[in-house]
């Protein structure tokens, strides 16, 4: 019986390697709310460096760099979770431990 994702709709499946290339595929769906949140982030980026240009007071932009933070978090956690759910359960379904070891790195990566 062939292994269906039931996420893969959702968020995707990770692992189709070719020729030692590690790829992810995430469904058209995902892929547009990423890029969505990728290029609101993208904005507030300029913004900011618009308020630094401006001499916008410090207080200001920090908050604005807070929340640029965040919703770089927030794109982050949505990364995360398909990863767990598709390439995660692939790697051990298929009998590789490593990727608890990559997963244990990527995450403390994270929560820098």
């Amino acid at each position: 019986m062939e292994h269906t994702n039931p996420l893969e709709h959702e968020t995707g499946y990770c692992g189709n390697e070719s020729a030692g290339e590690r790829r992810s595929h995430h469904s058209d769906k995902m892929k547009a709310n990423l890029i969505t949140r990728l290029n609101r982030i993208e904005g507030q980026i300029r913004g900011v460096k618009g308020l630094i240009e401006k001499d916008t007071y410090c207080d200001d932009v920090l908050n604005q760099i807070s929340a640029i933070q965040s919703a770089l978090g927030s794109v982050g956690k949505l990364l995360l979770e398909g990863h767990l759910k598709s390439c995660v359960v692939d790697k051990i379904q298929a009998g590789d431990p490593d990727i608890i070891d990559e997963l244990l790195v990527t995450v403390n990566k994270l929560m820098k």
